[in-house]
């Protein structure tokens, strides 16, 4: 069995809108519904014939992640929530993910120190040393087989693009090769050992890169690496965030159907991957087949939900937190297709950290992290403004050209289709195969900075209208431009970014400096930021964008 992606869901817990989890889809997320679904497998085939998986990013992606990362830190008698309930559920490994590294390799080894299990990483090397810092993998018996025991070998290769991402933690540390490369250099080894190797990998099935040159191997590659290195049985895949039941990939070395699936994330799905093999003189693979259970379909594990109430308890106490008032309600449902007070507030609290230390025009840059993001009108508590930025970034100050921020909102703006009209359009109609955090939005502080986002035209020749106070920028005008580091160290491969000269770096976590402004201001007013920068156009003409809910 297989989890990925849980990302700090521990329950089926919504903590920015207090309130159980739900979505479109109707989907339920965490590990206390995750537990049930392990029950289930287990009583029904035998739990000494199951392991049990994750493909990796566990410590990060809720306000419970981060608590127990920054506001009450885990410590060697204080055990991180996840890792209570991954040992409680009884995992046999886990890899590594990229947002593993986030808060640091501290909080990591902690994490890893906490765990009743083999935290993998064949590609995360030693700088000193050349070897894997974390164990590459673990060989494990299944002795009640009728027969002779099985080997079964877990092999855990993570994403190259921690050396982009995090940077800030693992330069100088840790490297990050190839996962094809690493895995020519490994499964032989695990294959010696074992009579069936799965491979655990957190990174997509289908090739593709967010990287560009900035490492020389794919973010996503997992098909690629069953179709190239021999030996493999089967890979549980993560990193992508995607449903993938079942899929068979043909090794062409050897002919072999490898198997590959990936329970989407957050603990929504449960992969259940089933092999058949005989024994003639060794064990042989006769067959195999994955499918995914769904946990909205089952209830929550009381044992789990009695051993971490607590912990839960205390998060939601701390989100719920008052911090101030505010005027009038604000959503950031349509910024991706318009400014709009949302996105402007970030923008504006970016702008002003960085103008204490610089001279030069300050702009701001940020992307809609979060769709059902909202501030009601009256009482605003933590929840209400982490909503708004979900992600760990910290604030960084770089310096900029006209011409190399016109290059910059054009890579920004290949998140639209390009189109024949002004529209009507539904959502789906116009936006391109591009994740809302990199689109990012443009903003100035001490006087406006203009541009229409034209997406009749082609991708690269987009940014219309572009100006700073009314005037037209100029290819050689400076400005200091806020950015979070995800951003400024290469994340989305935007142009110019990760290489402009930096003039903040404090690592001043972004949202902590949202919610630090709205405690001083005591009150958000949304008529504060209802300046018009940006529009959405098509040949001039605004882009009708239809939404419903």
């Amino acid at each position: 069995m297989g989890t990925t992606d849980l990302h700090g869901n521990l329950f089926n817990w919504d903590y920015y809108r207090d309130r159980e989890y739900d979505d479109f889809a109707h989907d339920d997320v965490g590990l206390a519904k995750i537990s049930t679904l392990v029950a289930g497998v287990r009583a029904e085939v035998g739990r000494h014939r199951t392991l049990l998986l994750d493909a990796g990013d566990t410590i990060q992606g809720t306000p419970l992640a981060y608590y127990y990362a920054k506001v009450e830190p885990i410590t060697r008698t204080h055990v991180h929530p996840m890792a209570a309930a991954m040992n409680a559920i009884g995992y046999t490994a886990a890899v590594l993910g990229n947002h593993e590294f986030n808060y640091g390799l501290d909080v990591l080894r902690m994490f890893e120190r906490q765990l009743d299990f083999p935290l993998l990483g064949a590609n995360a090397v030693d700088v000193a040393t050349g070897l894997p810092a974390f164990p590459p993998y673990v060989v494990k018996t299944v002795w009640r087989t009728g027969g002779p025991p099985l080997r079964v070998g877990v092999l855990g290769l993570t994403n190259p693009g921690i050396a982009v991402w995090d940077k800030v933690h693992v330069e100088g540390v840790l490297t990050f090769p190839g996962l094809v490369e690493q895995a020519l250099r490994w499964v032989p080894e695990v294959r010696r050992q074992s009579d069936l190797v799965v491979l655990v990998a957190h990174s997509g099935a289908d090739l593709s890169s967010s990287l560009g040159d900035q490492v020389p191997f794919p973010e996503n590659c997992a098909e690629l690496v069953a179709e190239t290195v021999p030996g493999i049985d089967a890979i549980l895949v993560g990193h992508a965030h995607v449903e993938i039941p079942q899929r068979f990939v043909r090794n062409r070395v050897t002919g072999q159907r490898v198997l590959l699936t990936e329970p989407l994330y957050w603990g929504k799905r449960l992969s259940v991957l089933e092999f058949d093999l005989e024994h003639d003189g060794g064990w042989h693979l006769t067959g195999s087949r994955s499918s995914v259970l769904v946990s909205a379909s089952v209830p929550e594990d009381p044992r789990i939900v009695r051993l971490l109430r607590h912990d839960h308890e205390k998060v939601v106490h701390h989100v719920n937190g008052r911090i101030g008032t505010c005027r009038a309600a604000m959503s950031a449902a349509r910024s991706r297709f318009e400014d709009t007070p949302a996105l402007r507030f970030i923008n504006h609290v970016q702008a002003l950290e960085l103008k204490k230390s610089t001279s030069l025009p300050v702009l701001s840059l940020c992307a809609p992290f979060n769709r059902g993001a909202a501030i009601p009108a009256g009482e605003v508590s933590i929840r209400d403004v982490a909503g708004l930025y979900i992600f760990d970034n910290t604030l960084v100050g770089v310096r900029l050209t006209g011409a190399q921020l016109r290059d910059f909102l054009e890579e920004s703006a290949r998140y639209f289709r390009q189109v024949t009209a002004a529209g009507p359009f539904t959502p789906e109609e116009v936006s391109a195969d591009v994740p809302d955090y990199n689109f990012d939005i443009a903003h100035g502080l001490d006087a406006p900075l203009t541009y229409d986002v034209d997406i009749a035209r082609p991708a690269g020749s987009r940014i219309t209208n572009l100006s700073y106070g009314g005037v037209p920028v100029a290819g050689d005008e400076e400005f200091a431009v806020a950015v979070n580091n995800y951003r400024q160290a290469g994340g989305g491969d935007f142009p110019h970014i990760a290489t402009a000269p930096v003039l903040l770096d404090r690592r001043q976590e972004i949202r902590q400096l949202l919610i630090d402004w709205v405690k001083a201001a005591g009150v958000l007013d949304p008529a504060d930021f209802t300046r018009t920068d940006w529009r959405l156009v098509a040949g001039g003409h605004p882009v009708v964008i239809s939404t419903t809910g």
